[in-house]
């Protein structure tokens, strides 16, 4: 190793200063650029992909904020819907039910159909087809506030409105009634 270095120095010695002076300009500015590309550059890149991982986290965790507030609505507004149908009180039949509902609306109904629906763990589903024939926009939604204020537990799915040919303030109305009861 000594040898190497004894040479190293006699062929220094045989420069002449200028040379010795670009050689030692390129020997540092060799050593600045081998310390950028192994040292300076790979901590820059690191600093780069740490800050777009923080700036993804900070996104993930506004995203979690907002989805565990819309949880929060959507689970209160589940219980809330629960207790509805836990403490309800009127047995009365379905169909029984919509018709006075309906009648308090000065709607009279064309015909009603239940349906048979899955039962689940928790609660029994009873469906009824409705059907309407000549009434009014007034009437409709009359009905339907009627429907959705009940003291029963009512969900009111696929409405479908027609116009008649022959007298356009009246409508031909069907929809679905679907009601809830605790097991």
């Amino acid at each position: 190793m000594s040898e190497l270095i004894d040479r190293f120095l006699t062929i220094w010695d045989n420069f002449e200063p200028r040379e010795r002076m670009l050689l030692s300009v390129l020997g540092v500015s060799l050593v600045a650029t081998l310390l950028f590309f192994a040292v300076v550059r790979p901590i820059a890149a690191a600093q780069s992909a740490s800050s777009a991982r923080v700036d993804a986290a900070e996104r993930d965790v506004q995203l979690m904020v907002r989805l565990r507030r819309e949880y929060d609505e959507i689970e209160a507004r589940l219980s809330s819907v629960e207790q509805r149908i836990r403490n309800n009180q009127d047995r009365r039949n379905t169909l029984t039910l919509l018709e006075s509902l309906a009648s308090a609306a000065a709607v009279k109904i064309d015909s009603m159909e239940e349906r048979s629906s899955p039962d689940n763990d928790l609660y029994r589903e009873t469906r009824v087809e409705v059907a309407l024939k000549n009434v009014t926009l007034t009437q409709i939604v009359n009905l339907l506030h009627n429907i959705e204020s009940s003291p029963r537990q009512f969900s009111v799915k696929g409405l479908r409105i027609k116009t008649r040919a022959d007298k356009n303030d009246l409508l031909e109305v069907g929809f679905t009634v679907s009601s809830f009861e605790a097991i």
